[in-house]
């Protein structure tokens, strides 16, 4: 609820019958009109069930007005204003608490309240909506319901920058930040400690924050000589390893205090991305890894550095368990960049939330151009981690023991032919049945079941009961082996055969190999009845057994039925007829010649 004061302010109702936000033109008294009567109805739905006794108007107690205006300054760069930072927060808490703790103000509401002016009014109501998510975990749309009826409406925060402000930081963007890294556990006043924060933010005394747990944000020290100083020499040894000789040493303050924080508290990293102003080997020296990301300041960095830096700060934080300290020359803007993309690749902020929340913890960061930068990647830096984390579990999920391997492919697509899938089988799809001969012999007992209705194809040298010995439709068999009785036998005296019948036995093997059906073995072909007919081939045959003539005509055969002509010898069951060859060319489709045969 708003009420105009009637002074060129306005009253928010935050929490009913306590607390208050204002804002006014002068500072309020006791003869300031307060809009709000504690006698006034209350809904039943929005009160506890116990009753409260009514205080009469003529006996109503003034409120408590107090403000931070003239307490808790924000120190611009330029022509910033906020938000205000965490130890603003914490010391607004401390103020607020003591109000509300004081026995007198017991039964009087509480009135916090700015001056009138825009950016006044939009820090004093970053301030309590921060207070409420931080402190009294309070969910962000509660926290922002109040002040949405603020009119005129509160006015955004800007950048750092010199030039005119070009992106759209406002409160909400910082109440969900803070809420966020509430949420992840990167940020909270437990364990704050506001006196070196407000120590250490301030130039001559180095200059930094801590972003999280995990990165500091600092400002470049300046020291002379910037040369790297090389180890295993007297002048290497000659530096501070210590921090009892870092502070006798001649450094400057806000060097010496860097140096000795970082010891202190774990840091494990420095990265460097401006120009040298300082020498590297103070930080070696002290046990710290030193590096040098620099690219040019106002500007963004590349992707590739980028990704660069991710990979090295998540392996300093999750395996090492150790701190990052990235600066640039002031630390605000290049640090910026490369601390908000690892925060947004590894906990999914937005980048309004990354840059209100970084400049909650450390005033000023993300300048100009580099906001953009942050909005224009911020899918792809989410897209890393996915793909990050997508490696991890596939990594972890291999197995201990590895599979059989095979030298064969698995098809790009990933198909199985037949459930269940047995993931170590290392056949391909049966669909590339030319490219699974060596896979089929040696792994045959991690094929999946035959499944009705779905005939296989394999090239297997005995397939008699194996599930996927089927008859490929549109084919003829010629058996060599001679291993199956009702099929014939191969001839016991090899030397007996006639050049032709050697010739026909090597142009059948041809024909085969020509098949993409083709066994090493055999040949068959399969219609829709089965009448077995065999016939005996003699020294003279060398015809093209795919151009048999037309005329001829075989017994028993009431129909068109199925045929699977063999090679025979046995002469109880065959007779042989001599046969004709008027032209020398195999196979001839005007050849008269004539297959003597038997039919059983």
């Amino acid at each position: 609820m708003t009420v105009d004061t009637g002074r060129g302010g306005q009253m928010i109702e935050y929490i009913q019958d306590r607390l208050y936000l204002g804002s006014y033109d002068s500072a309020p008294s006791s003869r300031t009109p307060f809009p709000f009567p504690l006698d006034s109805a209350k809904s039943p739905s929005k009160r506890s069930a116990r009753v409260q006794p009514t205080t009469p108007t003529s006996k109503r107690r003034s409120p408590v007005y107090f403000t931070v205006d003239d307490t808790l300054l924000y120190n611009a760069f330029h022509a910033d204003f906020g938000p205000l930072h965490i130890g603003h927060l914490y010391r607004f808490a401390v103020m607020f608490h003591e109000i509300l703790g004081d026995p007198a103000n017991s039964d009087r509401p509480v009135v916090f309240h700015s001056k009138t002016d825009a950016r006044s009014r939009a820090n004093a109501a970053c301030l309590v909506a921060c207070y409420m998510v931080l402190i009294q975990s309070w969910p962000p749309h509660l926290a922002l319901a109040p002040i949405a009826q603020a009119d005129p409406p509160y006015m955004p925060f800007r950048d750092a920058g010199y030039s005119q402000a070009d992106f759209i930081l406002n409160i909400q963007d910082v109440v969900y930040g803070v809420w966020k890294a509430k949420e992840q556990g990167l940020c909270g006043l437990r364990d704050f400690n506001l006196e070196e924060y407000e120590k250490f933010e301030r130039v001559d005394m180095g200059d930094f924050n801590w972003v999280t747990q995990d990165f500091l944000a600092f400002a470049s020290p300046q020291h002379q000589p910037i040369a790297l100083v090389p180890m295993n020499t007297p002048e290497y040894d000659a530096l501070p390893s210590t921090i009892s000789e870092v502070f006798s040493s001649k450094l400057p303050l806000p060097f010496k205090n860097v140096l000795a924080h970082f010891s202190s508290r774990n840091i494990g990293l420095v990265v460097r991305l401006n120009s040298e102003l300082y020498s590297p080997s103070h930080f070696t020296a002290m046990g710290i890894s030193h590096i040098d990301m620099i690219f040019e300041d106002g500007t963004c960095p590349p992707l590739q550095l980028v990704r660069k830096f991710i990979k090295m700060a998540h392996d300093m934080i999750t395996i090492k368990k150790k701190g990052i300290a990235v600066h640039c020359k002031a630390g605000l803007g290049r640090t910026g960049c490369l601390i908000g993309a690892y925060l947004i690749y590894r906990y999914g902020f937005t980048a309004n939330e990354v840059i209100a929340f970084m400049r909650f913890m450390r005033p000023g960061m993300v300048v100009g151009p580099q906001q953009h930068w942050l909005h224009l990647n911020q899918m792809a830096f989410r897209e890393w981690w996915f793909e990050d984390s997508m490696k991890e579990k596939l990594a972890l999920s291999t197995p201990a023991t590895p599979a059989r391997v095979s030298n064969k492919k698995r098809p790009s697509n990933g198909q199985v032919a037949t459930p269940p899938n047995n993931s170590h089988s290392k056949r391909a799809a049966l669909g590339e049945i030319d490219h699974n001969e060596g896979a089929a012999s040696q792994h045959e007992e991690n094929l999946p079941a035959p499944t009705p209705g779905q005939p296989r194809k394999s090239h297997r040298k005995d397939s008699r009961h194996h599930p996927y010995s089927r008859t490929a439709s549109g084919s003829l068999a010629v058996e060599q082996n001679g291993d199956r009785s009702h099929r014939g036998h191969r001839l016991s005296n090899e030397s007996s055969e006639s050049d032709e019948e050697i010739q026909l036995r090597m142009l059948a093997k041809q024909r085969a190999s020509r098949s993409p059906v083709a066994s090493p073995t055999s040949r068959s072909i399969s219609y829709s009845a089965t009448v077995t007919a065999s016939y005996t081939l003699t020294d003279d045959i060398h015809e093209d057994r795919e151009n048999w003539p037309k005329e001829c005509q075989w017994s028993d055969l009431g129909q068109q039925g199925s045929l699977q002509p063999q090679r025979a010898t046995d002469s109880n069951k065959s007779e042989s007829r001599g046969v004709r060859k008027p032209s020398g060319r195999v196979g001839s489709t005007s050849s008269p010649n004539r297959v003597a045969r038997t039919v059983q």
